[in-house]
């Protein structure tokens, strides 16, 4: 006896065809799982290996340094500025590049002085401001050349964390690279400026009222420059080889912080005070007189000789902003 239900009549046929029917649906709702898994794990590799790519971009901008070039008119590491106040001239280099050094003269025409500061250390602002004049006259009238190194040493002694050490450093690169002739004007414009170290310092945009101030060239190209921090990288490396030295024509091995500034005339180590004129114009003078006691050699007989000029006549293109005492106006004996 049935009981009515579609289910009673079935024939094993029909039981067959319905279990096949379920089995298609099963692989197919299968297939469509295995798809969409599959999506989603191309998907999510796609957004790891994004995030990868993200990571390592990450890590080479912050650790790698920037691979443009240095600075032009810096070859030496520093400007070198000789008669009329005009910088010499040299390409752009890379920013690991070795110095070139400028070779003293010997010829006893001309004071070879170098100067390595700081322009937030305030005992290189000291030996500007008392010098800068009597260096001034000096370099113009081509009784001697000058060549000054910008160092970073006290980057991280501004107030804030605002680096006014190195921003003032990069400032001084960017106006050697656009407009080197006015670079020791900007050079004097800078301590005259200078802020104390407990301070956030100059803000770049007074940076670029002090270049104003100096009369470079190419202002804007200039303010460009000191805006987005060109040389930053370079003045950290030059501050890396001067700190590790050696030093070129000089028996001084590198530079410490607790040097600034370092003045070399001749290669030799200028120590007296770093705000008496008199003192270094004097200390000038006595490295010219032991250049002059320097034996000279034998005439051939029936030659002509020229005579070596004498101290007083190159020192005396650069008069003394007061009156000199005796120690620094005659020259020493031998």
């Amino acid at each position: 006896m049935t009981d009515g239900s579609p289910s009673a009549h079935r024939t094993p046929r029909d039981a067959r065809s319905v279990a096949r029917q379920k089995a298609r649906e099963l692989r197919a709702t299968q297939r469509k799982r295995d798809r969409r898994n599959r999506v989603l794990l191309r998907t999510s590799i796609v957004v790891a290996l994004v995030a990868i790519v993200a990571i390592v971009t990450v890590v080479l901008v912050t650790s790698i340094r920037p691979t443009h070039r240095g600075p032009a008119n810096m070859a030496s590491d520093g400007v070198f500025i000789g008669a009329g106040l005009k910088a010499d001239r040299s390409p752009a280099r890379s920013v690991d590049a070795k110095p070139t050094p400028h070779p003293l003269d010997t010829t006893g025409q001309v004071v070879n002085i170098v100067a390595y500061v700081d322009y937030l250390s305030q005992y290189s602002g000291q030996f500007s401001r008392a010098n800068d004049t009597q260096l001034e006259r000096l370099v113009k009238s081509g009784a001697a050349t000058l060549e000054i190194h910008p160092l970073p040493f006290l980057s991280n002694r501004s107030a804030q964390g605002t680096q006014y050490s190195l921003r003032a450093s990069n400032a001084a690169v960017c106006v050697a690279n656009y407009s080197p002739d006015q670079f020791f004007a900007f050079n004097r414009e800078l301590f005259d400026h200078e802020p104390a170290q407990t301070t956030a310092g100059l803000s770049d945009a007074r940076l670029v009222a002090l270049a104003r101030s100096a009369d470079v060239q190419s202002l804007s190209a200039i303010k460009r420059c000191i805006n987005q921090r060109t040389f930053e990288d370079w003045t950290q490396a030059a501050l890396s080889r001067a700190s590790t030295g050696p030093l070129p024509n000089s028996d001084v091995k590198k530079v410490t912080a607790e040097d600034l500034p370092l003045v070399l005339v001749d290669g030799q180590r200028y120590t007296g005070s770093l705000t008496e004129p008199e003192d270094f114009r004097a200390f000038i003078q006595q490295a010219q007189g032991e250049r002059f006691s320097t034996p000279q050699p034998t005439a051939t007989p029936g030659a002509t000789t020229t005579p070596s000029p004498s101290p007083t006549a190159i020192i005396v293109t650069a008069p003394p902003t007061t009156p000199a005492s005796p120690s620094a106006s005659t020259p020493p004996a031998g």
